[in-house]
């Protein structure tokens, strides 16, 4: 599953990664609003979307190098 994942990033365009960064942004924005009020269900989420900025800003910065 994460090869697919990681194809789709590769094969993205800049503006797509950029939309899909700025996404992740709000929504781990989000999920740190909530567990700081303690309303926070899934805790493991924050790790999740960490993770997928972090890949999806690898696939950008690769884009930009090539």
């Amino acid at each position: 599953m994460a090869k697919t994942k990681e194809t789709n990033l590769r094969e993205a365009s800049v503006d797509e990664l950029a939309a899909q960064l700025r996404e992740l942004k709000q929504e781990a924005l989000h999920l740190r609003l909530q567990q700081a009020t303690g309303q926070l269900e899934n805790s493991a989420r924050i790790r999740i979307v960490r993770r997928q900025i972090a890949r999806t800003l690898t696939a950008a910065s690769a884009r930009k190098r090539a």
